[in-house]
């Protein structure tokens, strides 16, 4: 089954993230539909208005995924957008259905050398969520993604949103 799966990640990472999204979401491999907020895809938000930006991402990205993918790259954990995007991800309300949730380490980042973003690693400790090294083919992230689908339902008591929204991007 593909999905449509919402990518989360720091704009200083698009070089690594846009070879991901294109090489599993193009025709040829198709292994999902992409749901992203970027330049490079078009779908850029210009507004200096964080509630706006956040309301946009929920209701034209967020709320038809079924699945979100945070890419690790060396300084997304200090990013207020991930924060907001992984916490959105992890609501069940009348707007907002629940995703599953991954995360996928950039080429040359792994869980011994790259901070992981506090929601997520809240997730991950709670057993909602798994950490995954970079894929090397289709049907490895088909299996990251459906792990991360079937895991909305069968570990929904795992979840952990407790924590407090990011205010301000990290330096």
């Amino acid at each position: 089954m593909q999905h449509k799966v919402f990518i989360s990640y720091h704009h200083k990472d698009d070089y690594e993230v846009c070879n991901f999204v294109t090489k599993y979401s193009n025709s040829y491999e198709n292994t999902f539909i992409k749901r992203i907020v970027g330049n490079e895809y078009g779908t850029e938000i210009n507004s200096n208005n964080p509630e706006y930006t956040m309301r946009v991402i929920r209701e034209n990205y967020l709320t038809d995924s079924t699945v979100t993918i945070v890419m690790i790259g060396k300084e997304t954990y200090k990013r207020k957008y991930v924060d907001w995007e992984i916490a959105s991800t992890l609501r069940n309300d009348q707007n907002n259905k629940r995703s599953g949730l991954a995360g996928i380490f950039l080429p040359g980042c792994n869980q011994f050398n790259t901070p992981i973003p506090d929601r997520l690693l809240d997730n991950v400790k709670s057993g909602y969520a798994k950490l995954y090294n970079y894929p090397t083919n289709s049907y490895q992230l088909s299996q990251i993604i459906e792990e991360a689908f079937n895991n909305r339902i069968l570990k929904s008591n795992n979840i952990d949103n407790s924590r407090k929204l990011k205010e301000y991007n990290q330096l």
